[in-house]
């Protein structure tokens, strides 16, 4: 359910569930979280993460969630695996984004999404709580009243709004997500990945 595309040094992990709305059960973020492992490994230098479909995931898939995947570690894990790859991750949003699916999507360095896109993360409405750094990673992307309207309003956003928040960095047809999320990947393609780390240490993360 996660198709994995190694190519060079340019990996590309498509979440392919769409007769799910790509929700996401456990065993698909283990096998995420183990392909970027192997991937740092390997020296890639750029990562993008997209879907199968209009959906980029609905998040949790039920029957999971509802087993204890909401409350699982694994997301935490596989957050923090993102965001500690030494090289240049790109999130290209073919779709709606929701729920713990967010988190991975925070902890990319880049954001992209087509303009039907749009954004919620229900956790006040079904009871959970967000995973521990996804509220912080959010917050230092959009400042925490439009934190606050997500995780406590329950508010959803659209790709226009997304945007000007800065939840997301561009949007784009869904025609030329890849192309754009490759053409952002290139300069690090032709780099090393030493030169790719370094760039990345001297900015903040979120």
């Amino acid at each position: 359910m996660i198709n994995v595309e190694l190519e060079g040094r340019l990996l590309t992990l498509t979440l392919n569930r769409p007769d799910k709305a790509n929700s996401l059960t456990r065993l698909m973020l283990e096998e995420m979280d183990a392909a970027l492992a192997h991937a740092e490994l390997k020296g890639v230098r750029a990562v993008i993460l997209t879907g199968a479909g209009h959906v980029f995931s609905a998040g949790a898939d039920l029957d999971d969630a509802r087993a204890g995947l909401a409350i699982d570690p694994v997301w935490e894990r596989l957050s923090a695996r993102v965001a500690g790859l030494p090289c240049l991750t790109i999130a290209a949003l073919n779709g709606t984004l929701a729920g713990g699916a967010m988190g991975m999507v925070l902890a990319c360095d880049v954001r992209l999404a087509v303009p039907a896109a749009k954004f919620f993360y229900p956790v006040m409405k079904l009871g959970f709580l967000p995973q521990p750094t996804d509220p912080r990673r959010m917050t230092a992307l959009i400042g925490p009243a439009r934190t606050k309207m997500i995780l406590m309003g329950g508010a959803r956003i659209d790709a226009a709004e997304a945007l000007s928040w800065g939840l997301i960095d561009r949007i784009t047809p869904p025609e030329t997500l890849l192309h754009e999320a490759q053409s952002l990947a290139a300069d690090s393609m032709a780099a090393s990945a030493d030169h790719v780390a370094a760039i990345k240490r001297l900015v903040p993360p979120a």
